[in-house]
């Protein structure tokens, strides 16, 4: 990728704190413009260090930050080009959502006329038209973490941060959050740290792993969770025949396990380029004229055990 394309790159950033303890060791990553990303690790693995750094909180021992071509932050620079949801971010209770959202307009330099209809917009987006002129302190957990939302997005900055976003976040309100999100892509870049895989595997087209303050694994979803090469089939009775699947698709390899009840399943690593779909037609056929029923078909694997494999290993 050109520079032009990267919203956020690291190129060997450090940070430790005191002595010995070092939250981000060497970390290099690249995140592309115009893509949610999913930023995930243990904890202590680096996330809200990183996060830290892009917005100005911190300064690396070691390493370049360059955000949006412009290298690392600086206030004059980024200001309404960068928005930051912290993890624990506080809001004044005795204000509404419009006077906070207002007040961040304008200190981006926004007109009052200009930051009140951003007000209205951001606040429609996360769901709260209708508690926007409500204290704050009168709001729920769920309603105030999504009023935190729309303070980052306000102004719509290219490059957002959002640290658990979806937290405490009943599931019709994260659903909803999700989909508002998910409409900003390729608009602009959002960059979601969160323990959530499941969540993040519906929202994020890219992820980076984080482990002891490294990058483990970068890239789009599907290459991360293979789902344009591994697929299983979960079959009912019998057992498939493993020589004709292989003999109908050589580049491909096939292996049989139990499922959790007892049944096939069916494993194919499929060579890399292949037709997925065209392959389907000739596995199934082959299951058909077996007798073999067919349960379910899941392509790739889980982003959660994808992690899981990497932390371990």
């Amino acid at each position: 990728m050109s520079g032009g394309e990267i919203a956020l790159r690291f190129e060997g950033v450090s940070k430790a704190y005191g002595r010995g303890s070092r939250a981000l060791d060497g970390l290099s990553f690249e995140i592309p413009r115009g893509c949610i990303a999913g930023f995930v690790g243990h904890n202590g693995a680096g996330k809200t260090t990183a996060f830290s750094v892009v917005s100005g909180y911190l300064l690396p021992d070691e390493g370049e930050v360059d955000i949006l071509g412009r290298g690392p932050f600086q206030a004059s620079v980024f200001s309404g080009l960068l928005g930051v949801l912290p993890q624990d971010a506080e809001l004044p209770d005795r204000h509404t959502p419009t006077e906070l959202i207002v007040h961040l307009g304008r200190l981006q330099g926004l007109a009052a006329h200009d930051a009140r209809a951003e007000a209205i917009r951001v606040l429609a987006l996360v769901g709260l038209a209708d508690r926007a002129q409500s204290q704050i302190a009168t709001l729920s957990h769920g309603m105030r973490r999504r009023v935190a939302v729309a303070s980052a997005l306000c102004g719509s900055p290219e490059l957002v941060l959002l640290d658990e976003p979806l937290a405490g976040l009943d599931p019709v309100q994260a659903h909803s959050l999700r989909d508002a999100l998910a409409r900003l892509r390729g608009i602009q870049t959002l960059v979601i740290s969160s323990h959530n895989l499941a969540e993040l595997e519906r929202l994020c087209d890219w992820v980076v792993m984080l482990r002891r303050g490294r990058c483990v694994r970068q890239g789009s979803l599907a290459e991360i969770t293979g789902r344009g090469q591994l697929v299983r089939w979960h079959l009912g009775r019998g057992q498939p025949p493993l020589g004709r699947l292989a003999e109908s698709l050589p580049d491909d390899r096939f292996s049989l396990s139990e499922g959790p009840d007892g049944a096939a399943v069916l494993a194919q690593d499929a060579a890399p380029g292949s037709d997925l779909d065209a392959s389907s037609v000739e596995i199934m056929r082959i299951l058909a004229e077996g007798g073999i029923p067919l349960r379910a078909v899941v392509r790739g694997m889980a982003l959660e055990q994808r992690f899981i494999d990497d932390v371990r290993g």
